[in-house]
């Protein structure tokens, strides 16, 4: 799909090719397509691509952010499987992913169903970011990204980086949660 995007940067949409039928053609057809994406990213950052995602750049750069958060959150997921666990992600890798979910994915979901209403406070103290929602029935969320001392929120998510960005993306994590956690069903990461 990335080597699409980068093919035809203007499309009003770029679908993936469907996998083929049996084990050894997916392995293969995975292999050539993790290929191709390499090749596409390779061209550098800024170059032109159509891209799903309202407010990122249309460009290979945020193809490139966007799979590596997919690869992190799947290598959680195979560490899990595994038995094992995963090293703890850089406090600015994890801000970008928790970032990611709060101002570039969450607020694009179908919101209309939504009966939450209150506030929230995410918090990844080793990175020093702050942001807050404003839940309301019915709609899309506000996200703000940093806040004032005085935002008095129904439920904080507080920890490292790492552990927010876990915890956002419903993998087991270390965050505190506190106050009305009922508020981050809504959140729940697809």
């Amino acid at each position: 799909m990335v080597r699409e995007a980068v093919a035809h940067p203007d499309a009003g949409k770029v679908s993936p090719e469907p996998a083929p039928d049996g084990w050894d053609a997916v392995l293969a057809w995975q292999q050539a397509k993790s290929a191709a994406m390499l090749d596409a990213l390779g061209a550098g950052p800024d170059v032109p691509a159509w891209l799903p995602f309202p407010g990122y750049a249309k460009t290979t750069g945020s193809w490139a952010r966007r799979q590596a958060h997919e690869c992190a959150i799947h290598r959680l997921d195979a560490d899990a499987a595994n038995g094992g666990g995963t090293p703890p992600f850089d406090p600015a890798f994890a801000a970008d992913g928790t970032d990611e979910m709060l101002t570039s994915l969450l607020p694009f979901r179908a919101w209309a169903d939504s009966a939450a209403t209150g506030s929230v406070l995410v918090h990844a103290a080793d990175a020093g970011r702050v942001w807050t929602l404003e839940l309301r029935s019915g709609v899309r969320p506000v996200v703000a990204d940093g806040t004032s001392a005085t935002f008095d929120a129904d439920v904080t998510i507080a920890g490292t980086a790492d552990a927010v960005y876990r915890r956002l993306w419903g993998r087991p994590s270390a965050a505190s949660v506190i106050g009305d956690a009922s508020l981050l069903e809504p959140l729940a990461a697809p």
